[in-house]
Parts: structure tokens; sequence; C-alpha cells
């Protein structure tokens, strides 16, 4: 039970909790443990969201798509993480992500009804939920006020980032050069020379169909 206590204090969703509403919530609340082994498929886009998923060892491969599937970005996360805690409720309570494991890997889940105990049972864990959720929408939000880009190079930089979970580490985007240019509203020709002068910057690194990040938080700077 002190081991779970620990883990939990992890995650956002239970931080700010007193130490014996979480003993209360460890001891009361119906946990899953599920292991799985490297290069297993454990969600994909569509999937219905019945559980929160909570990654507690191991790294993940995450796939996001474009709505018309031409392109897509590929993503690893480490424990600790919460998979799609959005997905849960909603207009489409479905999965919008591929996600397969890179390493041996830990979840703990909690079902739908669990959660909704505990909203009713810990005021803590119900803000934090809520203030999960608000803060997503609010930094969406403000995205389309910020200060446009300047330049095709701050154009591309800002799709890359604009198209990622997480703000650091590697990224590989599976996109066309053409799809590229259309949009960032700029010709093939001046794509292709942005792109290459970042890959001479060691910013990306090209190959036909990928562009691969290595380290996405250097596009920042």
């Amino acid at each position: 039970m002190v081991q779970l206590y620990d883990q939990l204090l992890r995650y956002s969703l239970f931080l700010g909790m007193s130490h014996a509403d979480l003993m209360q919530l460890v001891g009361n609340t119906r946990f899953q443990f599920s292991r799985f082994d490297p290069q297993k498929v454990i969600l994909q886009d569509g999937d219905l969201c019945h559980s929160l998923l909570f990654l507690m060892k191991g790294e993940i491969q995450v796939q996001s798509f474009s709505d018309d599937r031409s392109y897509s970005v590929l993503e690893n996360l480490a424990a600790p993480w919460m998979i799609e805690p959005e997905s849960l409720f909603g207009l489409s309570p479905r999965y919008a992500k591929n996600y397969r494991t890179l390493t041996e890997c830990h979840f703990l889940i909690l079902s739908k009804d669990e959660v909704l105990k505990l909203f009713d049972n810990f005021l803590t864990f119900r803000l934090n939920y809520l203030n999960l959720l608000a803060t997503a929408g609010q930094q969406r939000g403000r995205r389309s006020w910020r200060k446009p880009p300047q330049s095709l190079e701050q154009r591309i930089s800002r799709f890359f980032i604009d198209h990622c979970i997480y703000p650091a580490g590697t990224k590989e985007f599976r996109i066309l050069m053409k799809q590229l240019a259309a949009i960032v509203n700029d010709s093939r020709l001046d794509v292709s020379a942005v792109l290459n002068d970042m890959q001479q910057k060691n910013l990306i690194e090209l190959s036909r169909g990928r562009i691969v990040i290595p380290s996405l938080e250097r596009l920042f700077m």
C-alpha cells in the first residue's frame, strides 16, 4: 500500500491530497494492474475510452494523425504518464491516437466508475481533474493569439511544436515535402531549402517522407 501511495504522488491528479485521503483512496479503490511486453499495440485511434491509464514503468510510442491521415507524428513518452485523461468524458469518449510499448510497460488502470467515485469522495481529486482539463483548454485557446512566425523556418518550427504532445525529446514526422509546403503556405522548393538548412544546423534529420527531430526543445531556442 505504501509503495502504491508513493507511485500515485507522481501524477498531477493526486497532488495536494492529504496523507489520510490518499490512504483511504488506496484502501477503498479498485485498481487494476497490467503488464505489456515490448512492441505491443495497447490502444488504437478510435478505441472506446472507458478507463484512466497510468503508465507507471516503461516507455511507450504515441502516433498522432491528421484528420485525413495523410501525415502523422511519432513520439516516445516515458513513465510517469497519463494516457488521454481528456478522452474519458465529452462528446467523443474515444482515444485519438495509437499507442504501443517500446519496453516492458506496467500500467495502473482506473475504470470510469471508479473515477466517478473518486470525484464524489475526494474534492482535491475532482479539482485536479478539472484543472488539468481547464489548463489544456486555455493553452489551446491562446494558440490563435500568439505572435505569428516571422520567417519560413519559424513557421515550420511552429508546425512541429504545435503537433507534439510533449514539448521535448525526439519526434518523427511522417509527412511529404509537398504536404508541409501546403500547410505552411510556401513553395516546395523554399521549404526544401529551409529544411536542408535546419539539417545542417543539426536541428532535424531528413529522409524520404520522414523528418526526425532529435531534440524538439532546440527549436524553441
